[in-house]
């Protein structure tokens, strides 16, 4: 039976700003009823993560993909009318357009936000001053790699990602408290934020949020359906609408309104959106 609509909650589940939650449904009719109502919006923008929700995690970044039946029913999506399809990931833009191999024309975000490329177009990421501040922060977060093996430093145009899947929980807290005072020393305004077995710090402050709402205008879109499995995903969750869907993939606290177990429960998910959006 589908959720009923309760105080401070959208149609879909998402939860407001300042209200209480028990946390995403996992109910896949209360989903199935949302991708119903969200197919027929006459412009809609499917803005999607990539590692975690398209693609599963691997320990050497570089050798992800997306599981085929999520990229042929993505594939899908961005050929049907009125429909628009995004990735919003961390990475750098050219990490993400190497490992995704994403058709020239879909449009993607990198770098939580900074870097764009949209209509088969780069957008320029950073000011000099910004590139000044990354390279500073950079050499300060390098430095603290050293001091921790199997610790790995990410060098990102925006900023710069502290990964420690590789190492244990005791000495990923011991390196994570390191890169923070060594990063905020060297530029007091850098914003940092957690993920999964990464920590991040960026000199521009932007966040998948803001990209949603930027997508969202320039495309006209009249609904939203975006899906991650990430701290930094739950930016996006919180600026969708009434009428918009939000999945969060796997575990942890979030206010999206629907909750799938990992990235291939998310393709049967895709799969019924590109059905519904292509026969509407």
């Amino acid at each position: 039976m589908p959720e009923q609509t309760t105080v401070g909650q959208q149609a879909d589940g998402q939860q407001t700003d300042g209200q209480q939650s028990s946390g995403p449904s996992t109910d896949p009719s209360a989903l199935s009823s949302a991708l119903g109502t969200l197919a027929a919006a006459p412009r809609l923008l499917v803005a999607l993560d990539f590692d975690g929700t398209l693609a599963p995690f691997a320990d050497d970044p570089a050798q992800v993909g997306a599981l085929p039946g999520s990229w042929a029913a993505v594939l899908t999506l961005q050929r049907a009318r009125d429909t628009e399809v995004v990735l919003v990931s961390g990475r750098p833009l050219e990490g993400l357009e190497r490992v995704s191999h994403a058709p020239e024309e879909m449009a993607l975000v990198g770098s939580h936000g900074v870097e764009w490329r949209v209509d088969g177009h780069a957008e320029a990421a950073l000011t000099a001053d910004e590139q000044a501040r990354v390279a500073r922060v950079g050499a300060a977060l390098d430095a603290v790699g050293e001091r921790f093996p199997g610790v790995v430093v990410e060098h990102k145009p925006a900023g710069h990602g502290v990964h420690t899947r590789r190492v244990g929980a005791d000495v990923a807290a011991e390196a994570n408290a390191a890169a923070s005072r060594a990063a905020h020393e060297a530029d007091p305004d850098v914003l940092e934020r957690g993920g999964k077995d990464i920590v991040e710090f960026a000199v521009r402050h932007v966040t998948k949020g803001d990209a949603i709402e930027r997508l969202r205008e320039l495309r006209g879109a009249d609904a939203v359906f975006f899906a991650g499995d990430d701290v930094t995903d739950e930016d996006a969750f919180r600026v969708l609408r009434d009428g918009d869907v939000g999945v969060k993939v796997g575990e942890g606290d979030s206010v999206a309104g629907h909750r799938v177990a990992d990235p291939a429960a998310l393709t049967d998910v895709l799969k019924q959106l590109a059905r519904l959006r292509a026969t509407r």
